[in-house]
């Protein structure tokens, strides 16, 4: 019988958060361009729920995304195709009128 004394196990702080996503190519565009938003000021800080512009990282990170789109042209599915399409004329769209 174990002693009233004996610590508990707490469970890890990675057991209590929320599962993750499946890594897939869309999980990894949609981050980045939610990281884009980000710093276009469409999304706000999620710790101090503030929003926040940095122009220059949000054109980084559309970059990044092209450079993708272009490193896996002829190896994605067709709605994987569609998907960097749409994400990345969104994105260019929002960019150039911050910009102004």
């Amino acid at each position: 019988m174990p002693e009233e004394n004996e610590t508990k196990k707490k469970p890890s702080p990675e057991s209590s958060q929320m599962p993750l996503p499946e890594i897939t190519f869309p999980s990894l565009i949609f981050s980045l361009s939610s990281t884009a938003l980000f710093h276009l000021g469409e999304l706000p800080d999620p710790q101090t729920n503030e929003k926040k512009k940095d122009i220059p990282l949000a054109k980084h990170t559309i970059d990044t995304i092209a450079m993708l789109k272009e490193k896996t042209a002829g190896n994605l599915t067709g709605d994987e195709e569609k998907f960097i399409e749409n994400i990345l004329a969104d994105l260019r769209l929002r960019y150039v009128k911050e910009k102004r």
